[in-house]
């Protein structure tokens, strides 16, 4: 048996966005309607790192594919880019090896297609203009993935890091037809925004009730683990709020490190992907998505690389079309 193997340079040609959209989709409804398995994970601290430096397991396990993954990575915030890590793909019934490949851009791309998801079931139709908090790798794989479901009409970008915003923006004008501008201001980027994306590693809330005007919708992500949070509990109670997993939405995600518990869950996403449940349901509507990010993301995301690197001649076009 011969185990494929990838580095992030030929991983990256293979992320097809708008096939990868359409399996993330029946992927997350699988999830929600199917599973068997609790989502899992395992983390330990990294000695020299800050709070938010670790390293952590996955175990990734999905109704339909005949393989499962372990994702070993680690989180490095202060470097570029702050998630490394390898996939290991391996035969549901054999547990051979099929594919061992660089994580970290199936990573990014996977919660990049994930709130993209959110913002097409939840977001306003007509919603064009974006607060994008955080100017990281992520942020820019939101707008990527955000085109694919929204026709966007101005990106508002705030960072703590007034020249990691500038840089960030100069890199985007280059690639995106819309407008892209970095201010000073977390209430700047928020005021007029019909879509909010955040992405930081803040462990303290910012985002509050009188920031956000009705009808937004807003995805945070930076809450991931135990501690870590962006948005404020009144404002998620004040809105609809649907997550990707309801335990750990409590355990490590968005609810947990602001005091709410599982009454403040509206729904998972594959719940409303698969109709049980609704998502938004007026236009003054606020709508929250929550994502911790979960291993049968990168699964179907992996699942998905291997089968184009080992059938090369049925591939679809280039990642970033």
């Amino acid at each position: 048996m011969t185990t494929v193997l990838l580095t992030r340079s030929e991983v990256e040609p293979l992320l097809h966005l708008p096939a990868l959209l359409s399996e993330m989709r029946q992927a997350f409804q699988a999830y929600s309607l199917e599973r068997s398995i609790p989502a899992q994970r395992v983390r330990s601290p990294l000695p020299g790192q800050d709070a938010n430096g670790a390293m952590l397991l996955f175990p990734g396990l999905l109704s339909g594919i005949p393989a499962y993954t372990v994702k070993v990575h680690a989180k490095f915030p202060l470097q570029q880019p702050a998630i490394k890590g390898v996939l290991l793909l391996h035969d549901l019934q054999t547990g051979n090896l099929l594919a061992l490949m660089d994580s970290t851009a199936i990573t990014a791309v996977r919660t990049g297609l994930a709130g993209a998801l959110a913002a097409d079931l939840l977001a306003r139709p007509d919603a064009g203009r974006v607060a994008l908090i955080g100017a990281g790798v992520q942020g820019a794989w939101q707008l990527r993935c955000l085109t694919l479901v929204r026709s966007l009409t101005q990106v508002l970008v705030y960072d703590t890091a007034p020249g990691k915003a500038d840089a960030f923006v100069r890199l985007m004008r280059e690639e995106l037809p819309f407008p892209v501008h970095a201010v000073s201001s977390l209430a700047e980027a928020t005021e007029c925004a019909e879509i909010i994306v955040s992405a930081t590693w803040s462990r303290e809330p910012f985002l509050f009730p009188n920031m956000v005007q009705p009808g937004t919708h807003i995805t945070t992500l930076g809450p991931d683990e135990p501690g870590k949070c962006e948005v404020a509990a009144d404002l998620i109670q004040h809105g609809l709020f649907v997550c990707d997993d309801r335990d750990l939405a409590i355990r490590m995600g968005a609810l947990g490190s602001v005091g709410l518990d599982g009454r403040a869950v509206h729904a998972e996403l594959g719940e409303v992907i698969a109709g049980v449940k609704s998502g938004r349901t007026s236009a003054e509507q606020i709508t929250i998505y929550g994502g911790v990010g979960l291993a049968f993301q990168d699964l179907a995301t992996c699942w998905y690389v291997y089968q184009q690197a080992a059938h090369p001649e049925s591939r679809s076009l280039d990642f970033l079309s």
